[in-house]
């Protein structure tokens, strides 16, 4: 048995649950707040990144010094200041050296420190580092307890700074990213030229006009180069301090020769990479994309990529527009990709939100202070020097009498207090001339003390004149920004495109588009039970249809897929395709890759956006958009009873994120999704065998909008459930079939008309009692039916192998199925009807 504690001694202060786990969760968002995630708006930097570069400092890794290891560097920051893991603060310190990390790296790195394929750098033995000249001299050449603030380490045994006194706005420099508690950060580098430039222009107006500010400072300068296309998100995160910046690789079109003997072919040169986009990922991302035919005309890819630069080679097919392969690479992979910039940083030890103008008003106030307590720190320490050199020329122009002094004095603490009261020393100046050598008796050494004395006079009046007026403060910070400027400034790498370009690009890439439009191509679309499409031309399918009529079978068939809808269509019209979940997407037919009838085709979730994609199976229905079925309406019938309408007209112009078509509870889901005409009446079918039939009209099924849930279309007993709907007329037929193979056709008009919601009538006889109807299918001429059993085999039965009866009979049984096997599921395909709709519309165009 477990010992009990003792508790009885000492006090037990009762606490509420709910205020210990505020308070203590409180402390730990605040300690991951300040202490580890978001960098200070002073000097840029989080605490792990100070302590390494402090660390260093201390070592006197200096850029003049050889490097030494990382690992020593790392020992140390752990031991003396930053008491957590090693590969933590090896990580920070490879990302201050890396060069596609950091716009302005405050370390530089011998060795391995990884590279934009995101291979690993080497281990912490095997490199070494040392401090670069920007961070060296932009963050730690000014660093005194008379510049910056101190405190104790974690043990007391150590003093670290609380921030280190940085002469350039780092922040902006290299930028930062992070995630703490409840907030992020993700600030974009900057060029050092421009942000100097954007710095002596408000202190030289603080009330300068934020267009002009942005004109100087016109947006991020990624280290990896790139292009930003929009000027719209890089204005909304400097004046909100958020906002969201489309970045794009640079790529060119080139003419190359794949080899001797072989015809030139166009080809896809990418130089640049936007930033923080992994090389080696997205080439393999766009080897996926081309394998699932999602991006077509794309022949080979290379990377060509050597310490010169970057150079990936898109090689392209001869028929293919570099263009439009250029434009899919852009929509489908990080080669154009958001910066979504948060611009959040510690000010005065709380994390604020702050745009452009305020990141640079606060550094300036930091600097501003910093060289206002250097400017004190330097003027005190000259005018105690010029005080003891004021000693020691007045101790040289009354030499005798000081030798005197000493001559005759039994020790120097004598000699010290007589020189005291007769010459008014103070102790610093009678200590200083007690300490001073004979040689500096000589006139050199005197006249070397007047001119440093000189010196330090004019050194007060500067110093005194710097802190005083404040015009001549400003003046030296300026100047000092500028040479800070002629030393380390380079060239913008990251080009910004401008309106008149973007609408130059968005007018030829639309004229392109409209001319390969203008050649649209009639195709036929065959959707297969596995959620695959295969997108075929007219001949190729009339070939696949033929062979599909010798192998119609009554003889079940082991089955991987099969086809469960065919639909025509032309490459410029729109796909609309809906999930179980109740959303609708669309994409161009032309988009889905053109295949041949052995191919297994393309799965259709990957032509959704990433947000959609799942399991092939959340697909309920597709449909082609025409102008034709714009007039029409969808019905739309969920699993637990519930049916609207909706004009189909709703669904264009469908952004990538959706379109929600209804709303469902929790437990429910799309069932099916049919299109409907005015005077059409609708059928519905129920595990038991039950039918309700009614007419689709505004007051049976009004038309609600898309946030609705609908209405109850069908009373369901206990253990029924909901197996189907068809759209019929009053003439026409349905094919019935239960879960252990009967079936029949059954007349429409035998079923009475009645009005939703009600319970329906019986249709369907079944000869065992654990025999369940498991679909309903409309009986049209020349089509044939698939049933798939619970051991995923198939087989294709023609309408007419079911004999045409009444509603008090059982049906016929069609299949033989083995014991414990049952049809789960039934698809009607009209083998002709795709190419007759597809004469038709050739007909009418």
């Amino acid at each position: 048995m477990a010992r009990q504690l003792n508790i009885t001694s000492g006090q037990i202060v009762a606490t509420a649950l709910h205020t210990e786990v505020q308070r203590s969760y409180l402390e730990y968002a605040m300690s991951v707040i300040v202490g580890r995630a978001l960098p200070d708006v002073r000097d840029g930097l989080k605490p792990v990144h100070r302590r390494i570069l402090y660390a260093m400092h201390e070592l006197g890794l200096t850029p003049d010094r050889p490097y030494r290891k990382c690992a020593r560097v790392v020992g140390d920051v752990l031991g003396k200041y930053h008491p957590h893991g090693d590969q933590a603060v090896y990580d920070a310190l490879v990302r201050m050296v890396q060069e596609f990390s950091s716009r302005y790296p405050l370390l530089a790195g011998h060795g391995n420190f990884g590279s934009v394929d995101d291979d690993p750098p080497a281990a912490m033995r095997y490199t070494e580092t040392r401090l670069a000249a920007v961070g060296n001299e932009g963050l730690l050449a000014e660093i005194s307890e008379a510049t910056v603030d101190f405190i104790g380490n974690f043990d007391n045994s150590q003093q670290e700074p609380i921030v280190l006194p940085a002469q350039l706005p780092f922040l902006l420099l290299n930028g930062s990213s992070g995630i703490a508690v409840g907030m992020a950060t993700n600030i974009p580098p900057h060029n050092l030229g421009e942000v100097i430039d954007g710095l002596i222009a408000l202190i030289d107006r603080p009330d300068l006009p934020d267009q002009q500010l942005f004109e100087l400072i016109p947006g991020p300068d990624f280290p990896t180069g790139g292009e930003i296309i929009d000027t719209a998100g890089i204005r909304e995160a400097y004046t909100s301090g958020r906002g969201s910046i489309p970045m794009r690789g640079i790529a060119q079109f080139e003419e190359i020769q794949p080899g001797r003997g072989r015809h030139r072919r166009p080809a896809i040169v990418v130089t640049e990479l936007p930033f923080q986009v992994n090389k080696a990922a997205w080439i393999e991302k766009i080897a996926d994309l081309v394998n699932q035919g999602r991006i077509e005309g794309i022949q080979d890819i290379r990377d060509e990529s050597d310490r010169d630069g970057m150079r990936v080679v898109i090689e392209l097919k001869r028929e293919a527009q570099p263009e439009l392969v250029l434009n899919a690479l852009y929509k489908l992979t990080p080669l154009q990709s958001n910066f979504g910039a948060i611009m959040l940083a510690l000010a005065d030890g709380q994390p604020r939100q702050m745009p452009l103008r305020e990141l640079l008003q606060q550094f300036l106030d930091f600097r501003e202070q910093t060289l206002t307590r250097q400017y004190r720190h330097e003027l005190q320490q000259t005018e105690n020097r010029i005080h003891v050199v004021e000693g020691l020329l007045a101790a040289l122009g009354n030499l005798d009498n000081i030798i005197d002094i000493l001559r005759h004095a039994p020790d120097g603490t004598t000699a010290k207090l007589r020189m005291q009261e007769q010459f008014d020393f103070s102790d610093r100046q009678a200590d200083a001339i007690l300490s001073m050598p004979l040689r500096r008796l000589t006139g050199l050494e005197r006249q070397n003390l007047q001119e440093e004395f000189d010196r330090l006079n004019t050194q007060i009046q500067d110093l005194q004149q710097l802190l005083n007026n404040r015009r001549e403060f400003l003046k030296a910070l300026k100047k000092e920004l500028r040479a800070l400027k002629r030393k380390f400034a380079d060239p913008r790498r990251t080009r910004i495109q401008t309106a008149a370009e973007r609408v130059e690009e968005t007018q030829r890439l639309a004229a392109i588009v409209a001319e390969e439009e203008a050649t649209e191509q009639n195709v036929v679309l065959e959707f297969t039970h596995r959620g695959y499409v295969r997108r075929l031309s007219p001949k190729a399918y009339e070939r696949q249809q033929a062979k599909q009529d010798v192998q119609l079978s009554k003889t079940l068939v082991e089955a991987d897929d099969f086809v469960t809808h065919v639909q025509p269509a032309q490459t410029g019209q729109e796909l609309l395709m809906l999930t179980r979940s109740g959303k609708a997407y669309t994409i161009h037919v032309g988009d889905i890759p053109l295949t041949t009838r052995q191919s297994k085709g393309t799965p259709l979730v990957t032509l959704l956006p990433p947000n959609a994609q799942g399991d092939p199976e959340t697909l309920v229905a597709q449909f082609v958009l025409s102008l034709e079925l714009e007039t029409q309406d969808l019905l739309i019938l969920t699993q637990q009873g519930r049916i609207k309408r909706l004009p189909l007209s709703e669904f264009t112009n469908i952004t990538g994120r959706g379109l929600t078509v209804i709303k469902l509870k929790d437990d429910d889901e799309l069932l099916s999704v049919n299109r409907v005409e005015p005077g059409q009446e609708i059928v519905l079918a129920s595990s038991g065998g039950r039918l309700l039939r009614f007419e689709v009209d505004d007051e049976q099924v009004p038309i609600v909008g898309r946030a609705a849930q609908g209405q109850q279309a069908l009373r369901l007993r206990k253990q029924e459930t909901l197996v189907g709907c068809v759209i019929v007329n009053s003439d026409d037929h349905v094919l019935l079939v239960s879960t252990q193979g009967q079936a029949k056709r059954l007349a429409v008009n035998e079923v009475r008309l009645a009005t939703r919601g009600e319970i329906g009538s019986q249709a369907m006889q079944f000869t065992a009692k654990t025999d369940t109807l498991v679909g309903i299918m409309p009986a049209l001429p020349k089509t044939t039916v698939t049933v798939l059993t619970t051991s995923d085999r198939i087989a294709q039965l023609p309408i007419q192998a079911a004999p045409l009866v009444g509603k008090d009979t059982a049906g016929k049984r069609l299949l033989k199925l083995d014991r414990q096997e049952k049809i789960v599921s039934l698809t009607l395909i009209s083998l002709g009807a795709a190419k007759a709709d597809w004469d038709n519309r050739s007909d009418a165009d």
